[in-house]
């Protein structure tokens, strides 16, 4: 990572700011993304003026989360590639991305509220980035004949989206991507 005037960062920034991503992430997680600043620096160890220094706003420190998840997604993506099973590998992944849209929303709408441009910029990067990963792993999936082949990653990802929106809870969005996958597999339900 570097810093804003091009340099690198030093060891003890980087461990900084890592560890407030961490209790960031770990307080969002607890009570959501209006948690207090300086319960966030507390939780990481380290003082207000650290925390405002490496994330001058709330929106700063959460787009640094979510971005870390965005890549956590796509990094996920890029392993399940390497599985044989490639039908698998997609339907892991998707239900893996529904879950993180159903359950983390209020984080990434957060980060993406507002009029400045960096942020729909930066939105449209991570759509951009996830779809990318989903649009790879369906076309692995379709060739090995898991998934069928006349569906569209946007199609898919709508899909996805749908079941997600509707929901809050993990396990039902699971539940719903189970009904899902065997309508984009092309098989019958289980009974």
């Amino acid at each position: 990572m570097t810093a804003p005037s091009g340099r690198a960062r030093r060891a003890d920034a980087e461990r900084n700011a890592r560890l407030l991503k961490a209790a960031a992430r770990a307080l969002f997680d607890e009570r959501g993304p209006d948690v207090a600043l300086d319960e966030i620096a507390r939780r990481a160890g380290v003082g207000n003026a650290t925390l405002y220094r490496h994330y001058p706003t709330r929106s700063d420190l959460l787009m640094a989360v979510y971005a870390d998840e965005v890549a956590a997604l796509c990094d996920q993506g890029a392993a399940l590639m390497c599985e044989p099973a490639s039908g698998e590998a997609f339907f892991t992944w998707l239900e893996t991305f529904a879950v993180h849209v159903a359950t983390r929303r209020t984080l990434a709408f957060a980060g993406t509220q507002g009029d400045g441009e960096r942020r729909t910029e930066l939105f449209d990067r991570w759509h951009a980035s996830l779809t990318s990963t989903a649009e790879k792993l369906l076309a692995k999936a379709q060739e090995a004949g898991a998934v069928r082949t006349d569906l569209t990653v946007a199609e898919v990802l709508a899909l996805a989206n749908a079941v997600a929106v509707s929901q809050t809870d993990a396990n039902r969005v699971r539940r719903l991507l189970e009904i899902l996958r065997h309508g984009l597999s092309g098989s019958t339900a289980p009974g």
